[in-house]
């Protein structure tokens, strides 16, 4: 089941009356040099080439920019290649909804299991560091297939969070809800 967005009450311009309720269906796309692409069960994705970051959505990849690394990545990016990420990183202060994705837990950073001179003080005192100089939210999500679930709900989310507010900028009305359920398609 792929997940759509609602679009809001379209109106015309012919007597204001609603028109439809249609859906919008967010697609994924994956940067042509990611290397270990993530797969995603509820939603399309396709190649294309991003600006900044690993994933993004069709559409609003000038919005949305998430960069993928995996432990070994990471112990790159705090160590020898540590001025080329931070420029990467400043380049992500630039979209209102960046993530970076870690492919390790809390707890095999803090273990420190790797070969080389970082430590894990090391490790997480540049993810700290780069939480606070870049706003950059951090996502410690685990194996590959893990961070690939959180990351696709995280594009959802922003996609949707980015809809809803071009229709509330646009004065499109939705109905008021009197549950706390949030509808994921309308019909």
């Amino acid at each position: 089941m792929m997940a759509s967005i609602p679009a809001g009450q379209r109106t015309s311009h012919r007597g204001g009356e609603n028109t439809s309720n249609a859906t919008v269906t967010p697609t994924i796309m994956i940067d042509t040099r990611e290397q270990t692409p993530f797969t995603f069960a509820n939603m399309a994705a396709k190649l294309g080439t991003l600006d900044t970051g690993d994933y993004s959505i069709e559409g609003l990849t000038h919005l949305i920019a998430i960069e993928r690394k995996s432990l070994q990545d990471l112990l790159g990016c705090v160590g020898r290649d540590r001025d080329r990420f931070k420029r990467e990183l400043q380049r992500l202060r630039a979209y209102p909804y960046r993530l970076l994705v870690i492919e390790a837990s809390a707890f095999e950073i803090a273990s420190g299991d790797w070969r080389g001179k970082l430590t894990p003080s090391h490790v997480l005192g540049s993810l700290s560091a780069w939480t606070a100089q870049y706003g950059l939210p951090i996502w410690l999500g685990g194996s590959h297939s893990e961070c690939g679930r959180f990351v696709e709900k995280y594009l959802f989310q922003a996609a949707r969070v980015i809809a809803g507010t071009y229709e509330a900028a646009a004065g499109v009305s939705q109905p008021r809800r009197t549950d706390r359920t949030i509808p994921l398609e309308r019909s």
